[in-house]
């Protein structure tokens, strides 16, 4: 692992545990272009560790701060994701610059990563998610393409057991689901089944409530 210090960080919220990891992309052209950027005090934007392409991780900020990746963003109750988590950017062009699949070894540099966090911290596999999870009104990355069923079954990560089941007619029943589970209860619900969609069900991502994303929804509610 390579150390590069950037200053863009403060001082974590005492009252937080770190029980978090949020996973990106970094949306930008080349890995020199987003350590420019993470590094650029006015960016105001960082993170704890990149990953590159090629597999090697950049240590970007120290885990006992709290870096500036997540911005306005929301998960079971709490808005300041930054303090509670751990940020990994994965270089990748993102939907701006062709977005891409993420290569084997790039992969397999995050799992190793991702269990270290979850082993340091005792994080719950539940608790790793995207930036579209706790952003889902502003975020899509990392995106359809990442494997979070691989994530899952190399243990950094979650991944439900589901039955397809018919969606209830009651919209109010589907809103407090989906805020049991974590996600925002003030974002426009369509944003919401678009998040999941993209983390667990990714080959159709159309905002729309069917028999399948409701399974899905269970299964999580029920395994909190």
């Amino acid at each position: 692992m390579l150390k590069l210090l950037s200053k863009n960080f403060g001082e974590r919220d005492p009252n937080l545990p770190i029980d978090m990891i949020v996973i990106h992309y970094t949306g930008m052209q080349t890995k020199e272009m987003s350590i420019s950027r993470m590094c650029d005090q006015s960016s105001e934007v960082s993170a704890h560790y990149l990953i590159d392409e090629d597999g090697v991780t950049y240590n970007l900020v120290s885990e006992k701060y709290r870096a500036w990746h997540a911005g306005v963003s929301y998960w079971k109750g709490e808005k300041d994701t930054n303090s509670r988590s751990i940020g990994i950017e994965l270089q990748n062009p993102g939907h701006d610059w062709g977005y891409t699949s993420f290569p084997e070894v790039q992969m397999r540099a995050l799992i190793e990563l991702t269990k270290e966090i979850i082993d340091r911290y005792g994080i719950s596999k539940r608790m790793v998610l995207g930036h579209s999870d706790v952003a889902p009104d502003r975020k899509l990355d990392p995106g359809h393409l990442f494997d979070w069923k691989l994530m899952a079954a190399a243990e950094a990560g979650y991944w439900p057991n589901f039955t397809p089941k018919l969606p209830p007619a009651n919209q109010s029943r589907i809103r407090d689901s989906l805020t049991k589970i974590g996600y925002n209860p003030n974002v426009g619900i369509v944003e919401i089944i678009k998040a999941l969609q993209l983390h667990y069900r990714p080959t159709l991502i159309n905002g729309k409530i069917d028999n399948e994303c409701w399974g899905i929804i269970c299964a999580l509610k029920k395994n909190l």
